[in-house]
C-alpha cells in the first residue's frame, strides 16, 4: 500500500467511527422508546421534545462549528467535542428525570455536532474533488451501520441489560472513539485557516447572503429534516400503532429500512460521482432523488398496510438523496468556506429536524389515544401530510429562484 493510502485511511476509519455512533444516538430512542415512556409516563410531544434536544443542540453549534473546523482543523475539534457526547451518554444513562433525560440527550447531540462536518472537512484536505461525492457517501454509510445497530443488536442488548446499560457502553465507547481521533488521524501541512476572527465570520455572511445558497436550502433542509425526524423516532410508533407490530417486529423493519439506508448512502454517493463524469450536475442527481423521496412519503401516508417494510425501506434507502447538496453547494463556494458552508446548510437542517421531530408530536398528541393504548392513525397521516406538503413548496422555490437568478434578481 502507498503512503498516501494508508494516511487517507487513517483519516477515513477515525472519522466513520464517530459518525457511526453519531447515529446510533440519533435513532435509538426509535426502539427504547417504550421503556422511557413508560419509566418516565412520557406522551408524545414529551418523547418528541426529548428525543429532538439531539437536534437542537446540534443545530445551535452549527455555525461557530465551521469556524473552528477553519480555524483549528477538524482533527482537534471532533476529538474534544466526542468527549462531550461520552458525557452526555453517562449523564443520560443515570437520569433519574425527564430533565435529566434532555440534559443528557442535549450533550449528546453537542457532542457528535461535528461527526459529519469535521469528516467532510477532513476529506477536502485530503481527498481530490472530483472524490468528494464517493467518500463522503462512504462516510454516511458509516452512519448507515450506526442506524443498524440501533434496531435489531439494541433489541438484543435490552435482553441482557437495560437502556442505561445500553448508554453507558455507549460512553465508554465515544470516550474510545475520541482518542482514537484524536490520536489516529495526520495532521494536514497548514490546514487550519489562520485568517483574522473577523474575516472568517463575513465568511459566514458570504455563505448566508449567496443566492445559490437559498435557492438549495430549502428543499434540502425540509427534505433531510423530514428523514431524521422520522426515521430516528416516529417510524417505531408508526410500525406499532399504523402496522401492528411488536417492538421485535418494528425492530426488524428499522433494521431493513437502516439497510436500505446505508446501501443508500454508498449507491447515492457512486451513482453522484458517475453521472457527474457524463455532465450531469450534482444537484440534479440531487433534485431528482428528493422529488422520488417525496413520492414514497405520500405512499406512507396513503398507509400501505402489508407493504408497509417495504415502504420504509425505500424511505429509508431514498431519503439518503437530502444529503447531494452538501458536496453540491461545496463545489460553488472557495474551498477555504467548506465548513461554513456545510455546517450553514446543517444549522438549518438541524433546527427544522428539531421543530419537525417535536411538531410531529405535538400533532399526534391533539388526538384522542385508541382503546388499546396506541397513537391515532390520524395524527400520523396529518403530521407526515404537513412535512410533505413544506418539501413541495421547497421544491416550487427551487425552479422559481433558479428563474429569479437567470434575470439576476
Amino acid at each position: 500500500m502507498s503512503d498516501q493510502f494508508l494516511s487517507r485511511l487513517r483519516v477515513f476509519i477515525p472519522f466513520a467511527l464517530g459518525y457511526f455512533l453519531s447515529y446510533l444516538y440519533r435513532l435509538v430512542n426509535a426502539v427504547i422508546a417504550p421503556n422511557l415512556t413508560s419509566d418516565f409516563s412520557l406522551g408524545p410531544a414529551e418523547l418528541g421534545l426529548l428525543t429532538s434536544a439531539y437536534f437542537i443542540s446540534f443545530a445551535a453549534f452549527q455555525l461557530p462549528l465551521g469556524v473552528l473546523l477553519d480555524r483549528f482543523g477538524p482533527r482537534r475539534i471532533e476529538a474534544a467535542l466526542l468527549l462531550c457526547a461520552a458525557s452526555g451518554a453517562l449523564t443520560f444513562g443515570c437520569a433519574e428525570s425527564l430533565l435529566g433525560l434532555v440534559v443528557g440527550r442535549a450533550l449528546i447531540g453537542l457532542g457528535v455536532s461535528a461527526c459529519l462536518m469535521a469528516a467532510f472537512k477532513a476529506f477536502t484536505l485530503w481527498f481530490p474533488t472530483r472524490q468528494w461525492p464517493r467518500i463522503n457517501g462512504l462516510q454516511l454509510a458509516a452512519g448507515g451501520l450506526g442506524a443498524l445497530s440501533a434496531t435489531v443488536p439494541v433489541e438484543a442488548a435490552l435482553q441482557f441489560t437495560d437502556w442505561r446499560g445500553v448508554f453507558l457502553l455507549l460512553a465508554a465507547a465515544t470516550a474510545a472513539v475520541a482518542v482514537a481521533v484524536f490520536g489516529c488521524v495526520p495532521e494536514k501541512a497548514q490546514e487550519a485557516d489562520r485568517s483574522r476572527l473577523a474575516d472568517q465570520l463575513r465568511g459566514i455572511g458570504r455563505v448566508f447572503t449567496s443566492p445559490v445558497f437559498w435557492r438549495v436550502a430549502p428543499l434540502a433542509t425540509f427534505s433531510q429534516a423530514t428523514y431524521m425526524s422520522i426515521i430516528s423516532l416516529w417510524a417505531g410508533p408508526w410500525l406499532r400503532d399504523n402496522a401492528g407490530l411488536d417492538r421485535s417486529g418494528a425492530a426488524q423493519v428499522l433494521l431493513w429500512a437502516a439497510a436500505a439506508m446505508t446501501a443508500g448512502y454508498i449507491v447515492m454517493g457512486l451513482l453522484t460521482e458517475w453521472l457527474g463524469r457524463r455532465g450531469v450536475k450534482a444537484m440534479d442527481t440531487g433534485l431528482w432523488g428528493m422529488t422520488l423521496f417525496m413520492a414514497v412519503q405520500a405512499w406512507i401516508i396513503l398507509e400501505p398496510g402489508g407493504w408497509a417494510p417495504l415502504a420504509w425501506a425505500a424511505f429509508g434507502f431514498i431519503g439518503t438523496t437530502g444529503v447531494i447538496p452538501y458536496p453540491a453547494l461545496t463545489m460553488s463556494f472557495p474551498s477555504h468556506l467548506a465548513g461554513r458552508v456545510n455546517t450553514g446548510l446543517n444549522l438549518l437542517v438541524f433546527v427544522a429536524a428539531f421543530a419537525a421531530q417535536w411538531g410531529i408530536g405535538g400533532i399526534i398528541d391533539l388526538f384522542t389515544v385508541t382503546a388499546a393504548g396506541t397513537y391515532a392513525p390520524q395524527g400520523y397521516r396529518l403530521s407526515f401530510g404537513i412535512m410533505l406538503g413544506l418539501q413541495g413548496v421547497c421544491l416550487l422555490w427551487y425552479f422559481a429562484a433558479e428563474r429569479l437568478l437567470r434575470r439576476g434578481r
